[in-house]
């Protein structure tokens, strides 16, 4: 019996859903090797591979059997070929630019553990999805706002949450788009270096947050009274702005952000919030030339730098803060803690703080391979992001459990299945 390569869900499956993989026909306890791979949309490539040894029954499923040493992650990880996917090319982060089509994963299984892979003995190929069937995608051009609009089958209307991500500019809409197939309506909204935006981080006002607000909140497929916003990295201040300024927040949930305005001047009406100070001198650039920024920023409890520190004392909203320990872009623990104590000190609800040791700056959806160094845009050099590969797969995994029970807990009024934390 030739071996052959079984998967569940068999021919595609989305981003975010775990992937079973097995492999039968083989030897009894027959050594072999398993890689997988896919390329990016500008045809960069991810690999990963492990060794495994097939049960006494010729059988080998990923759940049951652990990966031995030698390969790219070795134990008990059925995902472990997704998560472990590292690219070819140095610095290189996987992300999706057309979420209308899937990656393509090829799975292949070769004789044996040698250096060079031995005969290949079965191969497949599955599609990882990020639309769900029947969830539409709406470009948005109204007024100022430029963005991508994602609605769950359905007749509606649905919590709806605004997307921001960070410095990278443009509009990724993947995390969006995979929140919309829960059952959210999901606003991805570009905030800078898209189409007719400001093509520099120099300044931003709230009111064109505050449009795309009241955008959502004007929308028949919206539930109110109030929407959530979810912000990565610099799109998690802005959150924290917008939730401190504007109205009609709910829910505010921000994954590695700061309590502090970063990076670029703040206004809204006559207020100006300046940004946080950088000292240069305190990036640490290693021998191979990958700089931790870690130290970079100014603390915002000290001098003149207290005014960059956002009034998030304003907000008439819970909070999430989702916390890499193990963040080298900055300290997210320390701006957590900091925004719990500003809003406990004015008599506002302590907010939820979910924090992951061994997870770096980058909480992606799951199974989205960690990136552990990449270029950054303001820094003009690569850095490093921090984060141990397997925890920061499980806080992936996790946080995107507590950032969907939070939604659906303040948004839609459902009791939250939430997992446990790490």
């Amino acid at each position: 019996m030739a071996a052959s390569i079984r998967l569940s869900p068999a021919g595609r499956s989305l981003f975010d859903e775990q992937l079973a993989i097995a492999v039968q026909g083989l030897g009894p306890r027959q050594q072999v090797t398993l890689r997988a791979s896919l390329r990016d949309e500008s045809g960069e490539l991810f690999q990963a591979s492990a060794h495994y040894r097939a049960g006494d029954d010729g059988e080998l499923d990923l759940a049951r059997c652990p990966a031995l040493p030698g390969g790219s992650f070795s134990g008990l990880e059925p995902m472990g070929l997704l998560w472990a996917l590292q690219p070819q090319r140095p610095f290189w982060r996987l992300v999706k630019r057309d979420v209308q089509s899937p990656f393509l994963l090829q799975l292949e299984v070769f004789e044996g553990h040698g250096e060079r892979p031995g005969r290949l003995l079965a191969q497949a190929q599955h599609e990882r999805a990020f639309l769900r069937d029947g969830v539409r995608r709406v470009p948005v051009r109204h007024g100022r706002i430029r963005a991508t609009l994602f609605l769950p089958p359905g007749s509606g209307p649905f919590p709806g949450i605004i997307d921001l991500y960070g410095t990278g500019g443009g509009l990724p809409e993947y995390r969006a788009c995979l929140l919309a197939n829960h059952g959210f309506a999901v606003l991805a909204l570009a905030f800078y270096s898209y189409e007719d935006l400001p093509k520099e981080m120099k300044e931003f006002h709230l009111e064109y947050f505050e449009e795309a607000i009241n955008y959502m909140l004007q929308h028949t497929q919206v539930k109110g009274p109030g929407i959530g916003l979810l912000g990565h990295s610099k799109g998690g201040d802005l959150c924290v702005s917008m939730a401190s300024f504007l109205k009609g927040i709910t829910a505010t949930a921000l994954i590695n952000g700061s309590v502090a305005n970063v990076g670029a001047v703040l206004r809204y009406k006559d207020i100006t919030i300046p940004p946080l100070g950088i000292n240069r001198k305190r990036v640490k650039v290693s021998e191979s030339g990958i700089a931790d920024i870690i130290d970079a920023l100014n603390n915002p409890l000290e001098g003149p730098d207290q005014q960059s520190f956002i009034p998030l004392e304003k907000a008439e909203c819970c909070f999430l803060f989702i916390v890499g320990q193990d963040d080298h872009n900055w300290k997210s623990e320390f701006f957590a803690v900091e925004g719990s104590k500003r809003l406990q000190a004015h008599g506002k609800e302590k907010p939820e703080i979910v924090c992951y040791p061994g997870a770096g700056h980058y909480i992606e959806p799951p199974f989205f391979p960690m990136c552990a160094a990449s270029m950054h845009l303001l820094f003009g050099k690569p850095v490093i992001w921090g984060g141990e590969p397997k925890a920061h797969c499980k806080a992936q995994i996790d946080a995107w459990q507590q950032i969907q029970a939070f939604f659906h807990k303040h948004l839609a009024g459902k009791p939250s299945g939430t997992s446990s934390k790490l």
